[in-house]
């Protein structure tokens, strides 16, 4: 027992429930729950009883000075994941955090200064970057298959899926909608088959068309009176190396197909659509489409969860990080400031990390 990993949970609820436990409880033989928080007591409780954790908390910095932890989870609403990480970093923890890293650039910064000056993990719930078509693109994408990819489209878009729970449609507790929850997922593939490249300038529009009147929810009725968030954004990013990436993402748009996740990629030796994989290449002057005939099914969750724990125990390094984080942050506050100026908005390179 005493070779585990130890673990704690900061945040009960469903993401947490669905996603984080029943993965970490798979690596039951290489780790331990010791503790959950949240800010309701009963649910802390409820939650440490039935997955067997010895401890259960109301107070993060109360668990940290009581508890012996090694790595974090925090499946908080956005607005609190950077004081629990700083907090967790503090305490000498590694740190998987829910995505987006935070609600500010600031924050995102620090946050990855503080973890690369305690030498310790911190990645991301970009689950999207562990899925076998992402995972297969990138050996080919590493292989010089696609060449030098210049160009992007991003699409993360639902006909009404609004969230009917939680605080998805709470600006001021997630930062903002669509954009920062589903089309971060989209954002995040893209530039990670993209090499992550320097943001320079980004223009964004955004909408809330649909999410304050009454509607179909395909994801349970929404709070249509205390809706604050945008309903649909609309963004362009260009790089520093000149590479650009056209972006859409909505909870509520009147398309065709209910749900979209999709990432586009455009080189100059062959392009892809990532879900499903295709892959697009002139070659003998002959123009092909490759599409994989099989590929493994583990979930990404299962191997989001299980990298992290190689990467606290063996210490190999996880496919998100802390630098990558502010990049992200920076290209969502940058479209949510451009929409909200009407203009361009150039991004400024803060990197220490």
């Amino acid at each position: 027992m005493t070779n585990k990993l130890k673990v704690a949970i900061i945040g009960a609820g469903g993401i947490a429930q669905a996603v984080h436990i029943p993965n970490y409880l798979k690596c039951s033989d290489r780790i331990e729950i010791v503790a959950i928080c949240d800010v309701v007591p009963e649910k802390a409780r409820e939650l440490a009883s039935e997955v067997k954790a010895p401890y259960a908390f109301s107070d993060y910095v109360e668990m940290f000075n009581m508890v012996e932890i090694d790595a974090v989870s925090i499946c908080t609403p956005n607005k609190f994941h950077y004081p629990a990480t700083m907090a967790a970093i503090e305490a000498g923890c590694h740190v998987l955090c829910e995505k987006p890293p935070a609600m500010t650039v600031e924050e995102a910064a620090e946050m990855a200064e503080a973890a690369e000056k305690a030498g310790k993990i911190l990645t991301y719930g970009f689950h999207y970057r562990h899925a076998p078509e992402v995972e297969a693109l990138k050996r080919f994408i590493d292989h010089d298959e696609l060449g030098e990819i210049y160009a992007a489209n991003v699409r993360a878009m639902r006909r009404r899926g609004i969230p009917g729970w939680g605080v998805f449609t709470n600006k001021e507790l997630q930062g903002g909608g669509p954009l920062i929850d589903i089309g971060v997922h989209m954002l995040d593939t893209a530039l990670y088959l993209m090499g992550y490249p320097e943001p320079d300038t980004v223009f964004g529009v955004t909408y809330q068309k649909l999410g304050k009147q009454k509607g179909v929810g395909l994801m349970g009725p929404w709070d249509w009176e205390n809706f604050t968030i945008e309903d649909m954004a609309r963004g362009m990013i260009t790089f520093k190396n000149g590479a650009s990436i056209l972006l859409d993402s909505a909870f509520a748009a009147n398309v065709e197909k209910h749900d979209e996740m999709n990432v586009t990629l455009m080189g100059d030796k062959g392009g892809a659509d990532v879900f499903p994989l295709k892959i697009y290449q002139e070659k003998h002057d002959v123009l092909i489409d490759t599409t994989p005939s099989h590929l493994p099914v583990k979930g990404h969750h299962e191997l989001e969860i299980e990298r992290f724990v190689d990467a606290c125990l063996s210490g190999t390094p996880t496919i998100s990080n802390g630098k990558e984080g502010v990049f992200l942050q920076q290209i969502i506050n940058g479209l949510y400031e451009s929409a909200e100026k009407g203009e361009a908005v150039k991004i400024e390179s803060i990197i220490k990390v």
